[in-house]
């Protein structure tokens, strides 16, 4: 409760987020915090017992930062969270419970690849307690997945897809496009392929080269943009023929399949991340906090039980709340409510006044009296919509 720059009237919704951050590979292309595992690379030797104790210690230390508060979400993400075994899996979500007030349809997120799939261990996943799964397939395409180095082929990917479906009531399917050498006909066939499961959410992101990445060491030849905006638009129109309805930049979902836990982040929503390299976005009546985990996963461990985890604690400065909020707002169809602006950032409407003019001006946004909407111009130049907010 000590004093801050803010007023806020109520505070937001919010999340957990957990991060398990070994993968057998590391991918090209990938930025995140995630480590390989070396040590044979079996689930059973992964340090899962002494990696949970130090999450534990974590959450317990962070408690007093949300005490009373109810946790809407919890998306254990990665590396590749399905390494670690249904067993570890259920004693995290235990110890969880014990320390946080879990609303009665508390949303429960596993990421999980194909190359650590194997018969009923998603159905085990789900008697741990978790209610949604994200299967990260990339591609159908044998050749487009070993570009990408991930560790699954097609036939992989089938048989995850069809048992999440089988053991999960709503889970995502995660694709990507605009890969090396790929073709608008070998997208049309991942996405036929990806339909035909009948995904009730599908994420479908464009393949960036990310700084500090193989691929930004040796970059691939990708499609050029006219291809990729082509590649979009296909793959708008297909979904939409299917029934799944753009809510998002990149996230495609049938009636009562959306994400709730990615809602809550593009809503400005709150979220205590633990775990290595963990990101959190905390709000308190007169301010908000942003905290930075360690990164390395063993220095995490030390950390962590030392009761030391985090590294970064800032508050968010009053100039920097706009554009923040924008830049995840912005990302829904349906934008935000004037309202929620300033209840999520205790800000006047005016502090964005000027930038909302612009951006009416330029054809990005349409608005009323109590709402703000990406156009479709708006959805296809999304960063120069954004940096329309950047504080001056």
């Amino acid at each position: 409760m000590r004093p801050g720059t803010l007023r806020l009237p109520v505070l937001p919704p919010l999340s957990l987020y957990v991060h398990l951050p070994w993968c057998l590979r590391k991918c090209p292309y990938c930025d995140f915090n995630s480590h390989e595992f070396r040590a044979g690379g079996e689930a059973g030797e992964l340090p899962e017992q002494r990696y949970i104790d130090a999450l534990v210690a974590d959450l317990e230390t962070s408690l007093p930062l949300v005490w009373g508060r109810p946790v809407h979400s919890i998306f254990i993400g990665g590396g590749t969270p399905s390494l670690f075994s249904p067993q570890a899996i259920d004693r995290l979500l235990g110890d969880i419970r014990a320390r946080l007030p879990l609303t009665p349809d508390c949303e429960i997120t596993l990421e999980a690849n194909p190359g650590t799939f194997e018969k009923d261990r998603f159905k085990a996943f789900r008697t741990a307690g978790v209610t949604r799964l994200s299967v990260g397939v990339q591609s159908f395409n044998d050749a487009h997945l070993s570009a990408l180095g991930r560790v699954h082929d097609r036939a992989q990917a089938l048989a995850a897809v069809e048992e999440a479906a089988q053991a999960f009531d709503t889970f995502n399917l995660d694709l990507m496009y605009a890969l090396p050498g790929q073709t608008l006909a070998e997208l049309d066939e991942d996405i036929h392929t990806a339909l035909a499961l009948g995904p009730p959410h599908i994420s479908i992101y464009h393949l960036t080269i990310e700084p500090n990445t193989v691929f930004a060491k040796y970059p691939p030849a990708v499609p050029e943009d006219d291809l990729a905006y082509a590649m979009l638009d296909r793959l708008t129109e297909l979904t939409g023929v299917a029934g799944l309805q753009r809510y998002e930049v990149s996230a495609f979902a049938r009636p009562g399949h959306r994400c709730w836990h990615n809602l809550n982040y593009w809503q400005f929503g709150d979220y205590l991340g633990i775990g290595a390299g963990a990101h959190s976005k905390l709000s308190f009546a007169h301010r908000a906090v942003r905290q930075v985990r360690y990164r390395e996963p063993l220095g995490y461990v030390d950390r962590a039980l030392a009761g030391q985890a985090v590294t970064q604690d800032d508050e968010v400065a009053r100039a920097d709340l706009p554009f923040e909020f924008m830049l995840n707002a912005l990302r829904l169809k349906e934008g935000f409510a004037l309202q929620d602006f300033t209840a999520r950032t205790g800000l006047p409407v005016t502090a964005i006044q000027a930038a909302l003019e612009a951006a009416e001006g330029k054809g990005l946004i349409q608005r009323d009296f109590t709402h703000v909407r990406p156009t479709e111009r708006g959805f296809d130049f999304l960063s120069d919509l954004q940096a329309l907010f950047l504080p001056t």
